[in-house]
């Protein structure tokens, strides 16, 4: 019966062990992303997302305020575009491909700034034209 009694309160202590090490682990996640500093965000100047690793992913950004810089945890979609990422935009449709340098390009608005980014207030992104030709719909199939 005391086995069984010891046991159990052994288990009982890992329990609780290990769920007070996740919410120190949780708790320092949170505390990681924030700037020190008590101060607002529109006091604060936020630096661009540097990726750790390649063009995306998670980052680093510099927090400056009141002469205080901190490092905050950023992360960069893998979609967007390295010069725009902090800024986004409304973009339009895509144009007609230009045959001379083979690519295609479309304007965009400023919609909102992220993290107090300067932003332009419109930009002209372009990419590559596709190579093959879009298929016409509503003709006949040759065999």
């Amino acid at each position: 019966m005391r086995s069984l009694l010891s046991v159990t309160l052994l288990l009982l202590l890992l329990t609780l062990s290990q769920a007070n090490r996740k919410a120190k682990s949780h708790k320092a996640k949170h505390e990681k992303s924030r700037p020190a500093s008590e101060c607002s965000s529109s006091e604060t100047h936020y630096g661009k997302c540097v990726p750790e690793h390649g063009d995306c992913g998670d980052g680093l950004r510099d927090a400056t305020c009141k002469g205080h810089t901190d490092q905050i945890h950023c992360k960069i979609p893998c979609n967007w575009k390295k010069d725009i990422s902090d800024c986004k935009y409304k973009f339009g449709p895509w144009g007609s491909c230009d045959a001379d340098t083979n690519t295609k390009s479309r304007s965009g608005t400023l919609k909102r700034a992220l993290f107090n980014a300067d932003c332009q207030t419109s930009v002209k992104v372009s990419k590559p034209c596709s190579p093959k030709a879009k298929k016409t719909t509503g003709g006949k199939k040759s065999n």
